[in-house]
C-alpha cells in the first residue's frame, strides 16, 4: 500500500509541473495533479480488486479490456466535471482541459491496464506457490506416514520373538522370564516415546540400543557379545530415531542364527566432518547364509527410509569381508 501511494505521489508531482511549464499557476496545477491521479487511483484500486477473482484466459482478458475502456472513460468525465469545480478560473483552463482529454483518457487506460497485469501476475504467481506449497505438504504427509509405516512393519517381527522367548522361559527360568519382561516393557516404552521424533541424537539411539541387546543376550545367554564404539563427537550428532535396531537385528539374525558357538556384533559409530558414520559388523557362515540376498525387511526398510528422509540413494552400503558382513550407514548432519 506504502509503495502504490508513492507512485501515485510521483504522479502528481510529475503532472503539476508539466502543467506548471505550459503557463498555469502553481495552485491550478496542482490541483489538477491531485484530482487526476486520485480518481486514476481509485480506478487502478477498483481493477485490482476485481482481478483476483479472474484466472487470465481470452474470455476474461476481454472483459479486463472491456471493463479498463469503461473506467478510463469514467475517469476523464469525473476529472473533467471536478476539476473545473476546484480550478480558480474555469473559463481560461476549459480550452486546456478540453484538448488534454485524450492524453488524460490513454493515461488513465494506460495505468489501469499496468495495474490489472501486475494484480494479474501477482494472483498467478501466488497461486503457483499455493499449488506448490500443497504438493509439498501432500507429499511430506505422504513420506511421514510412509516413515511411520516402515517403523511399525520393523517392530512385530521383534516382539513376537521375544514374547516367544518369554514364553519359553516361563516354565524353566521364571526369574528370567520377568527380567525379559521388564526390559521389553522398558524397550517398547522407549520406542513410543520417539514415534513422533523423527532425529535424535547417537547417544539416545545407544541408550534405546542398549535395552534391545539386553533383552536379545537374554534369549541367546553367552553365545552374544557386543562391542559399541564412539568418539565423544558422534555422540551428539543426530539420526533417524529407531535406525540401529533393525541394522543390529539383522546382524543377529545372520550372525547367530547360521553359526554355532559365541558371535560378536561390533558397533562402530565415527564423525566425519558434516556426516555421522556407522558401520555394524557381524560373522556369517558362507556355506549356510547368503546375505546379500537374503537381507530381508529390516535392510530394506532402513534403505527407504532414509532415502525418503534425506532423498539419497546411496547412504547405506553393504559388503563382505572373508566371513564377516559389514553395514555401513552415512548419516548427513543439517547445520
Amino acid at each position: 500500500m506504502a509503495l502504490y501511494c508513492g507512485w501515485w505521489l510521483l504522479w502528481i508531482g510529475v503532472q503539476a509541473y508539466l502543467i506548471h511549464e505550459m503557463g498555469f499557476a502553481w495552485s491550478a496545477a496542482f490541483r489538477d495533479a491531485v484530482i487526476t491521479q486520485l480518481i486514476v487511483a481509485f480506478a487502478g484500486y477498483t481493477i485490482n480488486s476485481s482481478m483476483h477473482s479472474y484466472q487470465p484466459s481470452p474470455k476474461n482478458s476481454l472483459y479486463v479490456l472491456t471493463w479498463s475502456i469503461a473506467l478510463a472513460v469514467l475517469c476523464v468525465l469525473l476529472q473533467r466535471w471536478l476539476v473545473m469545480f476546484w480550478v480558480a478560473d474555469p473559463s481560461s483552463y476549459l480550452p486546456f482541459l478540453n484538448q488534454s482529454l485524450l492524453i488524460r483518457g490513454l493515461f488513465a487506460w494506460l495505468m489501469i491496464v499496468i495495474i490489472a497485469i501486475l494484480t494479474w501476475f501477482w494472483v498467478y504467481v501466488n497461486e503457483r506457490r499455493e499449488i506448490e506449497k500443497r504438493k509439498e505438504d501432500a507429499a511430506r504427509l505422504a513420506r511421514e506416514a510412509e516413515l511411520s509405516n516402515l517403523r511399525m512393519q520393523m517392530q512385530p517381527h521383534f516382539l513376537f520373538n521375544s514374547l516367544n522367548s518369554i514364553s519359553a522361559l516361563v516354565g524353566s527360568q521364571p526369574e528370567q522370564a520377568r527380567l525379559m519382561l521388564q526390559q521389553l516393557s522398558d524397550f517398547l516404552r522407549g520406542t513410543i516415546k520417539r514415534e513422533d521424533r523423527q532425529l535424535i541424537s547417537l547417544e539416545e539411539e545407544l541408550q534405546h540400543l542398549q535395552l534391545y541387546l539386553d533383552i536379545e543376550k537374554v534369549r541367546f545367554g553367552h553365545r552374544l557379545r557386543t562391542i559399541v564404539n564412539y568418539d565423544g563427537e558422534s555422540l551428539k550428532m543426530k539420526l533417524p530415531s529407531l535406525l540401529l535396531q533393525p541394522i543390529v537385528e539383522n546382524a543377529i539374525k545372520f550372525g547367530l542364527y547360521d553359526t554355532v558357538g559365541e558371535i560378536t556384533i561390533a558397533i562402530t559409530a565415527k564423525s566425519e566432518k558434516t556426516q555421522l558414520r556407522l558401520e555394524v559388523r557381524n560373522p556369517y557362515d558362507p556355506e549356510t547364509a547368503q546375505p546379500r540376498q537374503g537381507t530381508g525387511f529390516g535392510l530394506n526398510s532402513i534403505h527407504r527410509r532414509l532415502y525418503l528422509l534425506y532423498f539419497q540413494s546411496d547412504l547405506l552400503e553393504t559388503r563382505q569381508e572373508e566371513n564377516t558382513f559389514i553395514t555401513t550407514v552415512t548419516i548427513p548432519q543439517t547445520r
